[in-house]
């Protein structure tokens, strides 16, 4: 998907939406849990992500480490967005990365400006934590069966 869905040239690692780690990849992890276990876990039977991940990790359907993992990515993309929306007047899913740009949306998160550089490596690195816990939790879901469900 990102392949298909980022536009060329845009540095995959810092979209916001459907990079690595970004709103669609904890989304979607949300949702196979979702799928999978909402009949049996009615607290998964949510429209909200975040109250989606802490009813997955109550039901011992994520680690307490893979929650807030996936917390904090979706949490920080989300943030970023709004600090994008903020800094520059308009939507954006794509953490800039002209020093310029990049400095006012530091700054709309409460960054000093001498440390804008830093979010887009913290960004990255979380995305990647994120993106590991994501393709963990479809593979525990594939090797369970997903989607044909033997748990009835």
């Amino acid at each position: 998907m990102e392949a298909e869905r980022i536009p060329s040239g845009v540095d995959h690692t810092l979209h916001l939406k459907l990079g690595p780690g970004g709103l669609a990849d904890v989304e979607w992890a949300v949702q196979v849990l979702q799928l999978r276990h909402a009949h049996r876990v009615p607290a998964l039977r949510t429209t909200s992500t975040l109250a989606g991940l802490r009813a997955a990790a109550s039901a011992g359907l994520l680690d307490p480490a893979e929650a807030a993992t996936l917390t904090q990515a979706w949490t920080t993309a989300s943030r970023i967005r709004n600090a994008i929306m903020l800094a520059r007047g308009r939507p954006g899913d794509v953490l800039p990365r002209q020093p310029r740009a990049l400095a006012q949306v530091a700054g709309a998160l409460g960054r000093p400006a001498d440390q804008a550089e830093t979010l887009m490596g913290d960004y990255r690195r979380g995305g990647a934590h994120a993106r590991a816990v994501v393709e963990a939790v479809f593979a525990r879901e594939l090797d369970n069966g997903y989607p044909a469900g033997a748990d009835g």
